[in-house]
């Protein structure tokens, strides 16, 4: 709560109860992966091995989700892989205490290395590293993006190829329909958009309404905001707490003055940093699909509508689809079963975690596995069989009963 601005409520459900699933659902996942066998028959025993990758997985995580930084060097670990660990540097009190939990409860030494410091750094030195086996990352794209890069420039030193699995950036949407009922929507709006300072990869961002509900869910979501506590989060009524860093707080701000000079801002918009790096919950209309903050990831407190003709269902659709580079969640509202799949159907690419009338975010292990395509990683689907899959390196052993001990067939005898 403390280390990274969490309410008990956004603390509990992350640091407690994911990160239990991961390390529930994960060796329960691992043990169907070890029970899926090949046919054998009376003549033969065949196996699949799983092997652990060769050499060593480099594990980097993000300062948002304890949760993930549990599960991204605990996951190849429990294929029994060895991994080093980075965490982010602006939440190394709760990766610490991770680290201590793990040695606690039996692990090892050096089968998970925590390696605390300088990201450029740790990074060249384990991706040139000749035993690199896999990459597992929660983070920016461009960062990702670099490290994909680095690999794919020195293939030529590694053992193997490098297994790499990325979860990246996002511009999560929220699309509803005419029929959409203005109320939930409001709340997916203010949930979906502001808890935890809209600082989840999840987190709605861009949101296309149209015309004939946009005065009543405008007005709803502006009264919702006016409620919103924000400040210190050992105290428990408060809604928000503070963005994670001065970084954090600058860019977010660069937005907002965007916003005020190239839209309207209907709510919010104001960055207060005495007393620390708070920022106001903000709602931007635009007029323009294509403006800089339906397309771009801003990791804050801060959701852009677009508002469209209630006749351009199937246009805005596809500008949904198009806009931004990314593909992570998304969500639909709607009373229509038809355009709830007309939605479906068209936005099939543009979210690996798509929501039918709730807000994008939320996702829990062993009901909704994470993760997203295009611009926003590998899809590898973390707390899922998908993802430990990419942790094993399988070895095939067929042990035969009776070897054959005379090399002709039988079609090669006399008639």
């Amino acid at each position: 709560m403390l280390g990274q601005s969490k309410t008990a409520f956004q603390a509990e459900i992350d640091a407690a109860c994911e990160l239990i699933d991961f390390w529930r659902f994960n060796p329960h996942y691992a043990q169907s992966l070890y029970d899926e066998q090949p046919l054998s028959d009376r003549t033969m025993w065949n196996q699949l091995d799983y092997r652990p990758l060769e050499g060593f997985v480099y594990a980097v995580t993000p300062f948002n989700f304890t949760s993930i930084a549990g599960n991204l060097p605990t996951a190849p670990a429990l294929m029994g892989n060895t991994v080093v660990w980075k965490p982010a540097s602006s939440a190394m009190l709760s990766a610490y205490y991770i680290m201590r939990l793990l040695e606690e409860a039996g692990l090892p030494p050096g089968v998970i290395n925590f390696v605390p410091g300088d990201a450029g750094m740790i990074s060249d030195k384990l991706l040139s590293n000749r035993d690199l086996a896999g990459v597992h990352f929660t983070g920016s794209t461009a960062v990702f993006n670099s490290m994909w890069k680095t690999i794919g420039a020195s293939m030529s030193r590694y053992k193997s190829y490098p297994r790499i699995v990325g979860e990246t950036g996002g511009k999560d949407f929220i699309v509803a329909h005419a029929s959409a009922d203005p109320a939930a929507l409001s709340v997916a709006i203010a949930r979906g958009g502001f808890e935890y300072q809209g600082q989840k990869c999840s987190a709605a961002s861009r949101v296309y309404i149209p015309e004939s509900i946009w005065p009543e869910v405008r007005d709803r979501t502006v009264a919702i905001m006016k409620e919103l506590r924000i400040g210190d989060v050992a105290d428990f009524r408060n809604f928000m707490g503070a963005v994670i860093d001065k970084k954090a707080f600058t860019k977010i701000g660069e937005y907002l003055e965007h916003g005020r000079k190239n839209a309207t801002v209907v709510a919010g918009g104001v960055a207060r940093g005495e007393d620390g790096y708070f920022i106001e919950p903000t709602l931007i209309e635009t007029t323009d699909p294509g403006y800089r903050l339906l397309c771009e990831e801003i990791f804050g407190p801060v959701v852009t509508v677009h508002v469209y003709p209630d006749s351009r269902w199937a246009e805005t659709l596809k500008i949904v689809d198009e806009t931004s580079p990314y593909a992570l969640t998304g969500a639909v509202f709607s009373r229509d079963r038809q355009a709830i799949k007309q939605a479906a159907l068209a936005l099939r690419n543009s979210a690996g975690n798509f929501y039918i009338n709730d807000k994008p975010t939320g996702a829990v292990v062993g009901q909704q596995p994470f993760g997203g395509a295009r611009g926003s990683g590998t899809n590898d689907k973390a707390g899922s069989k998908l993802n430990l899959v990419r942790w094993i390196s399988p070895r095939v052993v067929k042990e035969t009963f009776s070897p054959p001990t005379d090399y002709r067939y039988p079609f090669m005898a006399e008639e």
